[in-house]
């Protein structure tokens, strides 16, 4: 890819993430101190400061800052998360002249390259994803405070075009030996995704299409919440602290008809989209209320990837780029879309959206290949081994550019806040 693509891409996300955080108040821009979320103001200034850190301080070798407070301010592992509410933050536009000095240069490095800079690939993808990521975040922060949408929504669909296939049931997924992993081909792929190896699949049912609200609220309706029986004891604990006795963002009405906040509006429920914003611990007390389970992410990985001879493909429909018709990414649509919608993005076996709408959730810990190697950025990925559940796919808000069947994101079990969802396997797999 050359330095204008390069360039542009960097541009595109910087005006998403502008567009997040420039139509905020004074308060809003600062927010809640919760958990799950980063105050805007220090979110914005640490991707600028993770930008400067590695394609300048690190790749070529800046030796000041822009700003000298700016380690003190913005560093992720240094700074605790309660600390980034306590920090006295540079207001917006001294933050906004950070972060437009430091683009520019980057934007310079990148004109200046030569070819054969082994090190651009990684350091350039690191930070446009870095970036592509904490724009996706920052929607499901405004999801999570009842901010209103972005303004990048405003002219977005509501909904795919209606197909006529009916995605519904489970498909089957031979067995055998199944490589797990990216291949090896000189494309940049994180740490945690090298390198394929071979993994024992026995032959497994999945379903077609994500959990949709429709079959979720059959869960809630039979009092899943309250059913012990269908909880692990963790989840039991983390929904009795939590106080967790519906989905999060529902509201029953008096009528006993149920609404969903989107943003900061109150929604019916849409029984045709997939079920997001559930926890791990949702999923799987949903799952033996079903009598189903989580799929694996091997089994995930190989319902997205294989093809009709066994080989794999770098996305559920093959080797081309997404677009429109096939995958709900990219801020197309306000939200997710219909679980029938995008046929032409289902995989070999006849999966429906795996790529986009929403990340789903697996039965897998998080923890590294065989003979893992932490790349530079190291805590990308080794701090949190054995501490999350994996989840593929990718959601409405990613950005296509990052996603690929081999992707492998990460959260706590305890996350709903999350654009996340999940499908189901058949029990006798």
């Amino acid at each position: 890819m050359n330095s204008e693509a390069r360039t542009a891409e960097l541009r595109d996300a910087r005006r998403h993430l502008l567009a997040l955080f420039e139509d905020l108040d004074e308060e809003q821009l600062i927010g809640p101190a919760l958990e799950i979320v980063n105050p805007p103001l220090w979110e914005v200034g640490h991707v600028a400061w993770f930008q400067e850190r590695w394609m300048l301080r690190e790749r070529a070798c800046l030796e000041a800052s822009y700003r000298a407070d700016a380690d003190e301010l913005y560093d992720s592992i240094a700074v605790h998360h309660p600390d980034r509410w306590r920090k006295l933050l540079p207001p917006p536009d001294k933050t906004l002249e950070y972060m437009r000095c430091v683009l520019e240069a980057v934007e310079g490095e990148l004109a200046d390259a030569h070819a054969d800079d082994r090190d651009l690939e990684y350091f350039s993808r690191l930070v446009l994803y870095h970036e592509d990521m904490h724009v996706e975040a920052m929607v499901y922060t405004r999801q999570t405070l009842a901010y209103p949408a972005p303004s990048f929504l405003s002219g977005a669909e509501t909904a795919g075009a209606t197909d006529s296939t009916e995605p519904g049931g489970d498909v089957e997924v031979p067995g055998g030996e199944f490589r797990l992993g990216a291949a090896d081909d000189g494309s940049f792929v994180f740490d945690n995704e090298k390198w394929a190896h071979a993994v024992p699949l026995a032959p497994f049912r999945i379903a077609r299409h994500a959990v949709t609200q429709a079959e979720f609220l059959e869960f809630v309706d039979d009092a899943g919440y309250d059913r012990r029986e269908y909880w692990s004891a963790e989840g039991w604990r983390w929904r009795e602290e939590q106080g967790a006795a519906q989905p999060v963002y529902w509201d029953l009405q008096e009528d006993g008809s149920w609404l969903r906040r989107a943003f900061d509006r109150w929604v019916p429920l849409e029984s045709d989209l997939p079920m997001q914003h559930v926890s791990w611990h949702e999923a799987q007390a949903y799952c033996r209320w079903a009598d189903r389970r989580l799929p694996t992410e091997a089994e995930w990985e190989a319902a997205a990837a294989l093809d009709a001879g066994g080989g794999k493909r770098r996305f559920p429909w093959g080797a081309d780029e997404s677009d429109a018709k096939r995958a709900n990414t990219d801020f197309r649509s306000a939200g997710c879309v219909p679980v029938d919608r995008l046929a032409a993005g289902d995989s070999f076996h006849g999966c429906r959206q795996l790529v986009g709408n929403l990340w789903e959730w697996t039965d897998t810990t998080f923890a590294p290949y065989p003979g893992f190697v932490r790349d530079p950025y190291a805590e990308y990925s080794e701090p949190w081994f054995g501490t999350r559940k994996v989840l593929r796919g990718g959601a409405w808000a990613s950005r296509a550019r990052m996603l690929r069947n081999t992707w492998r994101n990460f959260f706590t079990p305890d996350r709903r806040d999350v654009f996340a969802g999940f499908r189901t396997c058949a029990l006798d797999a």
